[in-house]
């Protein structure tokens, strides 16, 4: 390989037996991708032409959902283009892209799930206040803060990997994440202390802060009415399943890098992040909120009308 930065190639290996199955790989993804954009597609639609969907959880899971979309193609093209080659390759470079992109991302779903606990919050325990505290502009602010904040920590990470000297060319797995560092001659001490500030910044506060609010709630709600406790569940354990979910997904990406992985399970599991993750907020979303789903059926109804 040459040494240029702009000429070093990094090679997948996260690929099972692909000559053997490429095309099955291809229709499966494509399958997928086609439910991820159209699923995810829908609810952020229906959030924006509803009226009754303005309010500031239905905007962040909106948020969520768009977040799913970018995060699918900054994935799938890839991956397409991969399935159907007879080298798995990418620019350096291009690792770093991907890799700042899928980062910035996964993380700023992890802030936004924080800001919905907050809503969350101020709509059940403080019910009068919600209308003063979640204005259109506080609202503007969070989600900003929500994308934002994630993209500046991993600006800095991606700066500080984009010199360091490589003695390995082949990336176990399918598309660029932690496992960048092991592409690295020598660990970086800088890289490590930063690494830790951006994962308790942008993980562990967060869920800290999370399970703190959903303290405040349950003590709430347990002295609370019946209708109280019924609107708390149906707005809250949607949004517990999803912080499940990437809770998982970033304990998994966290450890990747510190942790030697069989070659197999390595790329089943890099299959399962980068592929059905996308998934789970739209079923979730539109099965378990009632205002959403109610839509959603109304839709299909008047489809099959015409």
């Amino acid at each position: 390989m040459d040494d240029k930065f702009n000429t070093t190639y990094i090679t997948f290996d996260g690929y099972v037996q692909i000559h053997k199955y490429r095309y099955l790989y291809f229709i499966l993804m494509v399958t997928l991708y086609v439910l991820i954009i159209c699923t995810n597609s829908t609810i952020v639609y229906l959030i924006w032409i509803h009226q009754n969907l303005h309010e500031p959880m239905y905007i962040f899971i909106a948020a969520l959902s768009m977040n799913s979309v970018l995060f699918s193609n900054v994935i799938y093209p890839k991956i397409f283009v991969d399935v159907l080659s007879e080298r798995q390759i990418i620019p350096y470079s291009a690792c770093l892209f991907q890799w700042f992109l899928c980062y910035s991302l996964g993380l700023s779903d992890v802030s936004i799930l924080a800001v919905m606990a907050y809503d969350r919050y101020v709509s059940i325990c403080k019910p009068l206040q919600h209308p003063l505290i979640m204005k259109k502009s506080t609202v503007t602010v969070l989600l900003l803060s929500a994308w934002l904040v994630p993209a500046c920590h991993m600006l800095v990470i991606i700066a500080l990997s984009a010199d360091r000297k490589l003695c390995s060319f082949s990336l176990n797995g399918i598309y660029c994440n932690n496992s960048v560092f092991k592409l690295q001659c020598v660990s970086s001490r800088v890289l490590s202390v930063f690494g830790v500030v951006t994962l308790m910044n942008g993980v562990i506060f967060p869920l800290l802060y999370i399970l703190f609010t959903y303290a405040k709630i349950i003590k709430v709600t347990y002295k609370s009415r019946g209708d109280v406790r019924k609107k708390a569940a149906e707005t809250c354990i949607p949004h517990l399943l999803i912080l499940i979910s990437c809770t998982s997904l970033a304990v998994y990406e966290t450890t990747i890098a510190r942790v030697e992985s069989d070659f197999s399970k390595t790329a089943r599991l890099s299959l399962q992040a980068a592929l059905y993750q996308p998934l789970i907020n739209p079923i979730i979303y539109g099965l378990k909120m009632k205002e959403i789903f109610k839509h959603i059926k109304k839709m299909f109804c008047s489809v099959k009308v015409k």
